[in-house]
């Protein structure tokens, strides 16, 4: 630890620049697979209905996702290039922008803590996407390019006859009117922690959005895990969907059928599972940032 007239610094390493900008090459081109496609569509004015959702629902934009950053703790050595960008002094994360990120750190540890405790529940089957759809008609489907697999008949079908419990609030906010009442839960947007669990898509997907609002604060490289889980869990989430997706060569799966809610069940677990670690990578992080930041005060 360094003591300043101006603030108190800790740190673990100083970084030399070939270290730290081979790093941050390597974490570009890790990324830059699906972020270019990305921003070739979007150059061409072309819509994808699933490869293009973490950049668009999300709000991390694609430079912001390719910057590499080391973390709270760690000096990088001659870079220029991070003066300028917010929470930096002197190629490291200062103390003033980890106090200002305290409450963040505090609500996403409560979450987190919340959502690992639970035992994960599998019987959702995606039918969030279905709910989002019902009794709509076809200009009003949010992906209206892509036809209803079984037609708005048969998708209203299917809501109407399976059990409807879904815990996420994010996911639950889109439902139709008409099928708000269907869901067994009321999630909200202030009681998230009281919700949350293991096994939901939409909460593990969202491992990606607490790890990016906790930038710089995280290394760059839990992010990018967190962003491959949430791309993976996206994919699957809408082979699941009510939606035709066979042209963009994405096999559905038809949790309609008992074989495609083993299908989807199996995948689910499968995502749990890896989403666990990186879930227990963030809570450690909070925890030591806010002990960090505790010592600052």
């Amino acid at each position: 630890m360094v003591e300043t007239s101006t603030r108190t610094i800790h740190w673990v390493e100083v970084l030399a620049r070939s270290d730290w900008t081979a790093r941050a090459a390597a974490h570009r081109a890790r990324l830059a697979p699906y972020v270019e496609p990305h921003l070739a569509r979007r150059g061409a004015r072309v819509k994808h209905p699933v490869n293009d959702f973490l950049f668009t629902y999300y709000s991390h934009r694609p430079a912001q996702l390719l910057r590499w950053h080391p973390g709270f703790g760690v000096e990088l050595a001659d870079a220029a290039e991070y003066e300028g960008i917010r929470g930096y002094r002197d190629g490291s994360v200062t103390d003033e922008f980890l106090a200002e990120r305290r409450v963040l750190l505090e609500t996403l540890l409560k979450l987190l803590r919340a959502t690992a405790s639970r035992e994960g529940h599998f019987g959702c089957f995606g039918l969030h996407e279905w709910a989002m759809v019902y009794r709509l008609t076809p200009e009003q489907v949010r992906h209206a390019d892509w036809p209803l697999r079984l037609g708005a008949t048969g998708t209203d079908r299917v809501v109407e006859s399976h059990r409807i419990a879904c815990s996420h609030f994010d996911a639950y906010r889109f439902f139709t009117p008409p099928a708000e009442p269907l869901n067994t839960l009321s999630p909200r947007s202030d009681d998230r922690a009281s919700f949350e669990q293991p096994g939901c898509l939409h909460g593990n997907m969202d491992l990606y959005k607490h790890a990016f609002r906790l930038s710089p604060l995280v290394s760059s490289d839990l992010i990018a895990d967190c962003f491959e889980l949430a791309w993976d869990i996206r994919t699957m989430d809408m082979q699941a969907a009510p939606y035709d997706l066979a042209e963009l060569g994405l096999d559905p799966i038809r949790i309609e059928t008992a074989a495609g809610k083993q299908e989807y069940a199996a995948a689910q677990r499968t995502f749990a599972e890896r989403a666990a670690p990186l879930r227990a990578r963030l809570i450690a992080e909070c925890e030591r940032l806010l002990t960090l930041a505790a010592r600052a005060c």
